[in-house]
């Protein structure tokens, strides 16, 4: 019996999403992400809370304890751990058991879920520290393998990741890139030393993360056998299989009452019964796998929409003018050494806030009108654009007040 792994990898986060701030509130207050009527952003941590990350969390540790050969990594952002903190300790504490085990491990990411890689090398590099010592503080470990935002992945960025001391980093298994090859290896990049690269297997991902409940797909219903069967018919020279998705795809996006619980607590042991077969952290595939082969990336991927790049959150000229505007006060912004413009600097930066002005239609427009809490597009732009003709006015009475000091 040959040996196949699985390396089941779950993204978390939250936003703190823009409130309506109006074209009268600027130089008037300066509290961009405060709750009120249209947008909350303690009652979403709360709901997802209760729906998706509470539930999850007993079903994985259940899991744990009972299958020994369970295992999985997860990527938390900073922006979540933070509302942990202030409106869900209890939550944390369930992240902080899963981690505990020692079969649980935590990737490397941003702290603001942003797309700081692409604007200025040098505060991407500072999120990712921030994050690195967010995760040493509260779960006593070191990530070694990295992801992007949005797993937006290049060959810039594994020479980057590996030059930055990791041994592996997860991206999209996207056809146009693999080509005639099979997501299900272990892959190196052109210009890196040891980095090793973890592809998704969108195919197998997506059919839990978003076919799972659709009636109208033609393999509905998603059973653990049928999908057993699906992993069983891999090419058995097809080793190590990624499986990667969002949390809040249990409970939140697939409710439990399509039964998305009862089918990982039914296929997750039916297939760990069979010999050979086990789950493994990243850092597990990528030092228990030799590469394949080398796999270039010549443009950006990301595990979003059809298009699988960037368009998400720089697809039209509103999102590409928000980000420009947002990062050209970065010089400005740090030479302060204010905290509070930082902070707030860095929070208008998560990726959120540009995803909420694409204008795009279709299947994948729905997708992006689910996740907004604003009427538009446009309403997401004005907003935020407002906060950021604050933050400006905020830099220039900060350089009155040196003056006059």
């Amino acid at each position: 019996m040959s040996e196949r792994q699985i390396m089941l990898y779950l993204h978390v986060h939250q936003p703190y999403r823009v409130s309506p701030y109006s074209a009268f509130d600027i130089g008037m207050r300066h509290d961009y992400f405060i709750d009120n009527e249209q947008v909350s952003n303690e009652a979403v941590f709360r709901k997802v809370a209760e729906k998706s990350y509470l539930p999850t969390n007993r079903m994985l540790l259940k899991l744990l304890h009972t299958q020994p050969k369970f295992a999985l990594s997860l990527s938390i952002t900073g922006t979540f751990l933070d509302q942990c903190e202030r409106w869900g300790p209890d939550v944390l504490r369930s992240f902080q058991e899963l981690v505990a085990t020692g079969r649980v491990e935590i990737v490397a990411e941003t702290y603001y879920h942003s797309l700081a890689f692409f604007y200025s090398r040098f505060e991407f590099e500072k999120q990712v520290l921030m994050h690195r010592e967010k995760i040493q503080q509260l779960f006593g470990v070191t990530p070694r393998v990295f992801r992007n935002t949005e797993l937006a992945y290049n060959n810039d960025l594994a020479e980057w990741a590996d030059s930055a001391g990791y041994v592996g980093a997860i991206a999209e298994g996207w056809d146009e890139v693999l080509g005639w090859r099979s997501p299900n290896y272990v892959y190196t990049a052109p210009g890196v030393k040891r980095l090793k690269l973890l592809l998704k297997n969108y195919r197998l991902s997506d059919d839990i993360a978003f076919r799972f409940s659709n009636q109208h797909w033609a393999e509905w219903p998603l059973t653990s056998e049928k999908y057993i069967g699906w992993l069983d018919a891999i090419d058995a020279n097809e080793s190590l299989i990624n499986l990667c998705m969002d949390y809040e795809t249990f409970g939140e996006h697939q409710w439990e009452a399509h039964g998305i619980f009862d089918f990982m607590n039914a296929w997750i042991p039916k297939w760990l019964e069979r010999d050979g077969n086990s789950f493994v952290t990243a850092t597990g595939a990528v030092t228990g796998h030799e590469p394949a082969d080398e796999v270039s990336f010549e443009r950006t991927v990301t595990w979003a929409d059809t298009e699988r790049d960037l368009s998400a959150w720089l697809g039209n000229s509103m999102q590409q003018e928000a980000l420009r505007h947002l990062y050209d006060l970065e010089d400005d912004i740090l030479h302060t050494h204010d905290s509070n413009l930082m902070h707030d600097w860095r929070m208008l930066q998560t990726s959120d806030h540009a995803y909420y002005m694409c204008t795009k239609w279709f299947r994948d427009g729905d997708v992006h009108a689910y996740f907004s809490p604003y009427n538009s597009p446009y309403d997401a732009f004005i907003y935020f654009m407002n906060a950021v003709r604050d933050l400006r006015l905020r830099l220039i009475q900060h350089a009155i007040g040196e003056e006059n000091g």
